[in-house]
């Protein structure tokens, strides 16, 4: 037998059940206002939905319209005491919703779609599930002009998921480390562009991704005047001795 919104309703009243803020309740829209929408969500209580609770996102806050005898799921958001009302949320439950996806994709270590929405000095500005996210310039790739991400729906993944301070961290070169594992491994020998020298080390160009050969790698004679013996621009056959996607770094080491 299906459980009818209306035998709901009923259930509630037989147990005399209270809303409160924070549940999560099943109402049908009864009545269109002008500032938002009369919810019905049984026990003889009706919900009020404000316009700007429909919608997590700004661009969607007036396309998405609903219906009359929609039925769906709404968040309590508080208890209007004054007109003893309870105010709901589309928005919120969404909001709730979306960062429990985020974790679960952090926590599976899988690439998803980011939505390039801006950029800065730091990095990129990005959306997923709706939520605004950073990916800082350390975590772009080297051939990818901030400019050019702009607009774009790009691969990446899940750093940092933190709800209780909306910190949603993500990056575009753990996500192209994954893909590239599937053609280079741990012992694989290529060659690779150098694009940087430090006081620690050397950087290669690998697949548009940084990739380290610490100094650690190269004997002493190697040591003094790194910058003239590898200059930038030049190419050197190298071995990879690591790959982390988690992190999205690479270490080599040259290839003997």
């Amino acid at each position: 037998m299906s459980f009818t919104h209306k035998k709901f309703a009923q259930m509630l009243n037989k147990y005399h059940y209270h809303f409160h803020p924070g549940d999560i309740v099943v109402g049908t829209i009864f009545s269109q206002e002008k500032t938002g929408y009369l919810v019905d969500i049984g026990n003889h209580t009706a919900g009020y939905l404000p316009t700007e609770e429909i919608s997590l996102t700004e661009k969607n806050k007036y396309t998405h319209r609903l219906k009359l005898h929609d039925t769906q799921e709404f968040f309590i958001l508080a208890n209007n005491l004054e007109s003893r009302q309870l105010v709901l949320s589309i928005r919120r439950l969404a909001y709730i919703r979306s960062w429990e996806r985020l974790k679960q994709i952090k926590q599976e270590d899988i690439p998803i779609q980011a939505y390039v929405k801006g950029i800065n000095r730091g990095g990129a500005l990005v959306e997923i599930e709706n939520i605004q996210g950073f990916i800082p310039n350390s975590h772009l790739l080297y051939d990818a002009s901030k400019a050019d991400l702009l607009y774009k729906y790009k691969s990446c993944k899940v750093l940092i998921a933190d709800e209780q301070h909306n910190k949603l961290i993500c990056s575009i070169r753990c996500a192209k480390i994954s893909q590239i594992m599937e053609e280079i491994k741990v012992g694989s020998i290529l060659d690779a562009t150098v694009t940087e020298v430090t006081k620690f080390g050397i950087f290669f160009n690998i697949y548009n991704i940084p990739a380290l050969l610490h100094k650690s790698e190269l004997p002493d004679t190697e040591l003094e005047q790194l910058e003239y013996k590898f200059p930038k621009g030049t190419i050197w056959m190298i071995k990879i001795i690591h790959l982390d996607s988690k992190q999205g770094r690479i270490s080599v080491s040259l290839a003997s």
